[in-house]
């Protein structure tokens, strides 16, 4: 399982530490780019998901080129 999380810059270290020293448990540092990407990602699939569900209307390739 994959988990994401904020920390507070000054304890990230710490927290690192702590969790590598468990044998289950690889920990390592990602860039607030990644992080905001992995996020956007994560929310898109969601969106996919639901509106194959019937619970959202997306939007037409019209409407989509018709924004630009």
């Amino acid at each position: 399982m994959k988990v994401l999380m904020d920390v507070k810059d000054q304890k990230a270290d710490f927290i690192l530490e702590l969790l590598n020293s468990f044998p289950f448990v690889k920990a390592e540092k990602i860039s607030p780019s990644k992080a905001k990407f992995l996020l956007e990602l994560r929310d898109s699939l969601e969106e996919a998901k639901m509106a194959k569900r019937g619970k959202l209307k997306l939007k037409s390739a019209h409407d989509l080129i018709g924004e630009l």
